[in-house]
This record gives C-alpha cells, sequence and structure tokens, in this order.
C-alpha cells in the first residue's frame, strides 16, 4: 500500500477512520500495477466520486490517478496519506470502462494506466464547465426520416441472409453477434447507421469504431441523416484537444446515443451500451502502436463479452480471427444471398507476369496488359472514371540490380535504393538519381555488391510514375493521385484516371468503371503471415468500388489466375478464403489458432529475460532471430527476436507470466527494454 504521510501540524486525526479511496497511480511501473488506498478529507467528500481525476502524493512526488472504489476499511497497517485534491468531480472513469481496461492490461500483459491513457482523453477544465445538453430518455429518427424498425432493416438488409433478422434482434433489445460481410458496391455508412438507429430506438447507445478520418466523416453523415447531429458524436485524431474533449463528454454524459470515431473509440464511453461494431477489422490501422499494443478487434470481443452488448464485425473481406469467431459458434455469418451477390459483383479478370501488352505504343509504356488497356479505355468512353491500384507510392520506391536482381542497397549504411519522389514530374527518368532510403545520400555509382552490374531496374513502379505513364497512354485524360499526405475522399463521375495506394481509393459517384489492380505479386510476394489475407482485403475494398458488371464494372488483376487470393476475389468468396486460411494457420501453429507473443531486445537482456520468466509447461520459444530494423548513420543496434506459442487455452498463464517478467525487471530497474507484445500483428 502507499506510504502514509505523516498527519499536518495543528491536525487532529479523528477517532474513526475516514472512508478510503482506492486509486490507480499513473507511475507507469509494472510492478505497481495494482490500487493505492488513501484517505479522503472531509473537504473532498462529496467531490471524491468513483471514476474522478485525483491527485496524490506518491514516493514523495505529487502525481495524477483515478479514483476507482470508496471503501470505509483498508488492508494496510500502516497510516494512510491523504488525497492532495480532486482534480475535477466528473465521473471520467466509468466502472465499465473501469473493468473493460483491466481485462484488456491483463489479455495483453500490459498495466492498467497504460490502458487508461488510451481510454480517457487529457482534461479541459473550460470544457467541463460548458452547460450540458438535456440528456434524451430514448431516442427518435429525425423528422422525415424513416422509421429505423421494421422498414428501413428490411429495405437496407433484404439482401443478406439473416439480415432482417440481425437488425430486429438489435431493435428488440436482445443480444446479437455477427459478422457480417458487405456486398459489393454496398452503402456500409447507410446500413451501420440502420443498425445504430435500432439500436437507438429501444433507448440504447453503440459505439462504431472504423480505420480512418474519411471512414468516420462518411459514417457521422449517414447516422446523422437518421438521428440527428445531436445524438452523433464523431472522435478522430484530428480534432483538437478541446474539441475532442467535449465530444467525448457528450458520450460519457449520455447526450449522445452514437459514438463513431477510430482506434481510441474502442474504449468510449457509453451509458446502456446496446452496440459494437468495428468495420474492417483487417485494417493494421486498427492495431494501437502504444503499449499495451491492443487490437480493436479483440477489445471490442472482449467488451461485448463483459457488458452484454451486441457485436457487429463487418467489412467487405473477412479475416482468419473473425472465422474463428463464427467456426467457434460464438458469432453468426450474415452473407450476401447468391442473387443479390450475382447482380452486384463486378465481372474480374486476372493476368500473370506472362501478358501480352496492347498494340498501342502508349500502352506498351504504360507496362499495360491488353485486357487492361481495353478494360480503362472502354470506361473512359462511357464517361466513367478508372480506379487504378498500385501497392506503394512515390516515384520508384524501390530499385534492384538490372543483372542479377539483388535488392540495391546503399555503400554508406545498406539501406534500400530508391528513386525519389520529390522529383518535378516533367523531369526524364534519366535525370532521377538514386538515393538511400534511411540515410538520404545519393547513390550516382551502384555496384551490385553481388555481381558486380552497374545497372539498375525497378522493382516495384510507384503512383507518381504510374500516373506519368498512364498519363502518355491516355492523352487528354485527366490524372489524379491518392495516396500518403495526399488522400482523396471522394471524385465526382466523370472520366478521368485515379491513381491510388491501398487504403487511399476515394468514393466515385456512381461508381468506377473499371479498376486496374496492378502488381499484385508484390503485395503476395511480402514476407509476412497476412500477406494472402492482406492483399485480397486491399483489392476487395477497392473492387467494391467498382459499379456492377451488369452495368459493364469490371476489375482487371494483376496476379496469376491460379492463386487462391485471386480465385476468392473472381469467386467474390472472402468467407471459403478465411475458412482455407485460418485451416492452414491450424495446421502451422499460428494466430489466431494459437497465442504467440514477441521479446524483442538486445541479446544479452534477452536470453536473461527467457532465462527469468516462468513460462507454461506447453509453451515453444522459437528463435531468437535477427530483427531487420533501419540502421541509420551513428545509429548501430543489434537487435533479436523470439516468439512463444502456446495453444489458446494457456494464453491467459503466458500473459500472466509475461505480466510477472515485466514486474520483475520493472522493480529491478533494468536499464535495458526487452519488449513485450502479445498477439502482433504480424509474428514473423
Amino acid at each position: 500500500m502507499a506510504t502514509a504521510r505523516a498527519t499536518r501540524k495543528g491536525e487532529r486525526r479523528p477517532a474513526p477512520l475516514l472512508p478510503v479511496a482506492r486509486i490507480y497511480v499513473d507511475v507507469g511501473l509494472p510492478h505497481l500495477d495494482r490500487t493505492f488506498d488513501y484517505r479522503v478529507a472531509d473537504t473532498e467528500h462529496d467531490d471524491a466520486v468513483v471514476g474522478c481525476r485525483v491527485r496524490v502524493r506518491f514516493a514523495g512526488q505529487l502525481v495524477d490517478g483515478y479514483l476507482v472504489e470508496r471503501a470505509d476499511t483498508t488492508d494496510h497497517t500502516g497510516r494512510l496519506a491523504y488525497l492532495e485534491r480532486v482534480v475535477s468531480p466528473e465521473p471520467v472513469l466509468s466502472p465499465e470502462i473501469a473493468t473493460l481496461a483491466r481485462a484488456v492490461a491483463d489479455k495483453y500483459a500490459g498495466t492498467m494506466v497504460d490502458v487508461l491513457r488510451l481510454a480517457i482523453p487529457p482534461r479541459h477544465a473550460r470544457v467541463e464547465k460548458e452547460p450540458v445538453s438535456p440528456v434524451p430518455d430514448a431516442v427518435s429518427p429525425v423528422p422525415g426520416a424513416v422509421s429505423p424498425v421494421p422498414d428501413v432493416v428490411s429495405h437496407g438488409w433484404g439482401g443478406y441472409q439473416h439480415g432482417d433478422a440481425l437488425l430486429t434482434a438489435l431493435g428488440g433489445g436482445a443480444r446479437a453477434r455477427a459478422v457480417w460481410q458487405a456486398l459489393p458496391g454496398e452503402d456500409w455508412p447507410a446500413r451501420l447507421a440502420e443498425a445504430a438507429s435500432a439500436v437507438a430506438a429501444s433507448g440504447r447507445g453503440t459505439v462504431i469504431v472504423v480505420p480512418d478520418y474519411r471512414d468516420v466523416a462518411r459514417l457521422h453523415a449517414a447516422c446523422a441523416a437518421l438521428l440527428g447531429d445531436q445524438q452523433v458524436v464523431a472522435l478522430s485524431a484530428d480534432l483538437g484537444p478541446a474539441e475532442r474533449y467535449r465530444r467525448w463528454l457528450r458520450a460519457r454524459r449520455g447526450v449522445a446515443r452514437v459514438v463513431i470515431g477510430t482506434r481510441a473509440a474502442m474504449f468510449a464511453p457509453m451509458t446502456d451500451l446496446g452496440l459494437l461494431v468495428v468495420w474492417d477489422d483487417g485494417d493494421d490501422l486498427h492495431a494501437e502502436p502504444r503499449a499495451p499494443y491492443p487490437h480493436v478487434r479483440d477489445v471490442l470481443v472482449q467488451r461485448a463479452h463483459l457488458s452484454g452488448a451486441s457485436l457487429l464485425v463487418a467489412g467487405f473481406a473477412r479475416t482468419a480471427e473473425a472465422q474463428l469467431l463464427v467456426e467457434s459458434g460464438w458469432a453468426h455469418p450474415v452473407v450476401p444471398d447468391r442473387t443479390s451477390l450475382r447482380s452486384r459483383a463486378p465481372r474480374v479478370t486476372a493476368f500473370g507476369e506472362d501478358f501480352d501488352l496492347a498494340r498501342d505504343e502508349a500502352a506498351r509504356a504504360a507496362r499495360l496488359p491488353a485486357v487492361a488497356f481495353e478494360a480503362a479505355r472502354a470506361a473512359l468512353k462511357a464517361g466513367a472514371p478508372v480506379l487504378v491500384q498500385v501497392p506503394r507510392r512515390g516515384y520508384v520506391p524501390s530499385l534492384a540490380c538490372g543483372s542479377c536482381r539483388t535488392p540495391a542497397r546503399c555503400r554508406r549504411c545498406a539501406g534500400p535504393l530508391a528513386v525519389p519522389a520529390g522529383q518535378p514530374d516533367g523531369q526524364q527518368e534519366t535525370a532521377r538519381a538514386p538515393a538511400c532510403g534511411w540515410c538520404g545520400v545519393p547513390e550516382s555509382r551502384f555496384r551490385c555488391s553481388a555481381c558486380g552490374s552497374a545497372q539498375l531496374r525497378a522493382q516495384i513502379i510507384g503512383a507518381r510514375r504510374t500516373a506519368e505513364e498512364l498519363g502518355r497512354a491516355f492523352p487528354g485524360v485527366t490524372v489524379r493521385t491518392s495516396g500518403g499526405s495526399e488522400v482523396l475522399a471522394h471524385v465526382d463521375g466523370s472520366a478521368e484516371l485515379v491513381i491510388a495506394t491501398p487504403g487511399a481509393e476515394p468514393v466515385a459517384d456512381g461508381g468506377y468503371g473499371t479498376a486496374l489492380l496492378l502488381d499484385g505479386w508484390a503485395l503476395l510476394g511480402r514476407q509476412d503471415l497476412r500477406a494472402g489475407e492482406e492483399t485480397l482485403r486491399r483489392w476487395m475494398t477497392a473492387a467494391a468500388l467498382v459499379r456492377p458488371g451488369e452495368q459493364g464494372g469490371r476489375v482487371v488483376v494483376g496476379a496469376d489466375v491460379g492463386l487462391v487470393p485471386v480465385q476468392a476475389l473472381i469467386r467474390w468468396e472472402p468467407a471459403w478464403h478465411a475458412e482455407r486460411e485460418l485451416a492452414e494457420r491450424r495446421e502451422l501453429g499460428f494466430p489466431p489458432a494459437v497465442r504467440m507473443a514477441s521479446l524483442e531486445g538486445e541479446p544479452e537482456p534477452l536470453a536473461a529475460a527467457l532465462d527469468e520468466v516462468t513460462l507454461p509447461e506447453s509453451a515453444e520459444v522459437l528463435g531468437p532471430v535477427p530483427v531487420m530494423t533501419p540502421q541509420r548513420q551513428g545509429e548501430q543496434r543489434e537487435l533479436e527476436r523470439v516468439l512463444l506459442r502456446v495453444p489458446n487455452a494457456d494464453g491467459k498463464s503466458l500473459a500472466a507470466a509475461l505480466a510477472a517478467l515485466q514486474a520483475g525487471r520493472g522493480a529491478r530497474k533494468e536499464p535495458d527494454t526487452v519488449r513485450v507484445r502479445l498477439d502482433p500483428l504480424s509474428p514473423i
């Protein structure tokens, strides 16, 4: 327990014990991941409510904390220190979020305080003092809108097996857990708005988490159209601190019934929580890069289990983790019926590495096969836009030896060589000098370390280079790029070429006439456990923006037709692909069929940590292996990684063992860091 502080001078200690406050202290040390007891003075008695922010003296310093419980007794045998002060009587930490944060910390071998930093935004005193809008008893659609139950349900979800039953259950207050596979071309913000409206009509709230701010904007507009602006709050990283806290308070105080946001919204407070939704759970933006590194999908599954709320895992594609929820019976699939799918899916054509280029000289310069060139030309002639998806942004982001195809490396730091994208577009390719992607030093006299050749070739053509080539292939056609710092949210339906990197594809009015998915080998050939799954997800996200095949919509993908992800795209069968993916991972012992942990650090501290940790008997130790990290000038660190693998049944034991390891290292104040991650997005 906390060290007692001496009684204030002249203060008389009352005979009976004052009420006790149990507090999580924001010190961030694993061995102090528990509550500490403090006394509450009479002057603070009313303000010291459960969930409020406080200031306490800990180890001689004033630190922040959260009050999680009031009690009349304590297990501490010494004197208790008093709370220094209550920062604000606003109960920012609800019991539901406190329980969830503790569960997430335990699952990922983290600390409660680390999770609370992700869950609760910084305080703004001025915002807290603003007047509070009245709290509604129930939510009704805006005047003139269609009633959410049952008319909108039948209209929006009629093309899905069990779609109507899902929305009826949500509107009736029943608990529902589903994995929804959206139709190509689906107005998914409208469908999710209907689900949230059905839940709100029963007086309960909804939390929806999406990958980025463009999705937040689309979904907010759809929900506001049904429920009105006052009932919907949008949380995203581009908001200022004051505005974000203002909107967060609206949700905590029960003013809003629908919260839409990016990753941090998974912890959004909500009174009478009825529905949790994650859209496109395979997007890596759903993986938190800060300790303890939770994933949105897994947090929402945990939250639904603890709170009894419904859960909807949604997207055009399906991950192996979502498939596991279906196969275990925890969630039920909501998939398109075959008639709706046939009428909505675009026509998909695949070409491999050996393809015939179009006879047009410009098409050959643009590296387009005849089928892709003709599909793009037909769409432009019909007045429809054409989407071109390329794996990487920039000009030529990856170079290799022109003779032996060994990746080109910098002579100074061994970093990858690339042609930078910052050159003016009017320059010729020969005028662009390659430079190192790590140290930035130009390389004018390249020699291959393997064969000695001075020739260079492009491994991957970036978005900007592709835009130049297609501009020459289709003279007079507007060419726009989307990716990096310049991401387009929307384009009109005019005839133009839109070159986009994965995840940056803008929505087009009326849909694209054609989508060209280039350089599929670059996505499928990555050294990544999720390469096939992620490639299919990116392809389906782009293909879903194309008009139906009945309206001439086409998708041309640059990959071998015999590959499983390509077959899944052609047949529009993400569930079939996820089923195969999960079966292969079970056979090979990869997540989510097992639980894995990654330990990363310098060799000696890592070896010492492995000797110290007490692992379950079922644990397998894989490694250590060197970690590929950018080694810039003046920075030479040798890191290694070890993977720990256990059956899912021993996942809690593994997490507890790693938490104890970190607590022991923290108590000894070990100077060398060993980073621990459970369920890393990609362990290889």
